[in-house]
């Protein structure tokens, strides 16, 4: 079993020192870095950039992503039509990232997929394990949210500003806060929090 494979398997994999993780990831650094510096007008070869960095995206031409954004390897991530990334976004796509459709991202958002072993020595080692993370539909994630591995969030659910997601969220909620918790339900019927 490769590597690769363990890290797909969600078991332990050694993630800074197999030479086939490490040429994916330097990849999509590299194509991150193309469609950082290609310019916001030029459609054409932005699509072309995230079609070949996001090859799981049915059609990138119905998504919006503002620059900078990152990614470890880009394959392991879906994103529904109608979602949007605000500036400075980083999908850690060691695990499956999965997100719904009309998804409103704000900006310095951190997806973490990756988890480390609490001993040093098999840290140290190069070890890790991934889980991954869901979004359903109409998410709304306010600025500088940061959402932990295994992380779900329920449909129709807003995660408000500077929160830390360590655990799942429900549908229809309103949550935040440093841990993240639900506040109160979204009122369909209303245009205000």
């Amino acid at each position: 079993m490769t590597e690769r494979d363990k890290m797909f398997a969600g078991d332990w994999y050694n993630a800074n020192f197999d030479e086939e993780l490490i040429e994916e990831r330097t990849i999509a650094k590299d194509l991150c870095f193309q469609l950082n510096q290609t310019r916001p007008r030029d459609l054409k070869t932005r699509n072309k950039i995230l079609r070949e960095l996001l090859p799981n995206v049915e059609d990138v031409t119905k998504i919006e992503v503002l620059s900078p954004f990152m990614v470890d390897y880009g394959y392991n991530i879906s994103i529904g039509e109608g979602s949007f990334f605000n500036h400075n976004i980083y999908l850690m796509d060691c695990a499956k990232i999965t997100i719904g459709k009309k998804c409103f991202i704000g900006p310095n958002c951190g997806f973490y997929t990756a988890l480390h072993p609490i001993l040093t020595e098999p840290r140290n080692e190069g070890l890790e394990m991934a889980k991954p993370i869901t979004l359903a539909d109409n998410i709304w994630i306010g600025a500088d949210v940061t959402i932990l591995p295994g992380v779900k969030i329920g449909e129709g659910s807003i995660i408000g500003a500077k929160s830390l997601v360590s655990k799942d969220i429900p549908a229809g909620v309103i949550a935040f806060g440093n841990p993240c918790r639900v506040v109160k339900k979204v009122i369909d019927s209303s245009l205000q929090i």
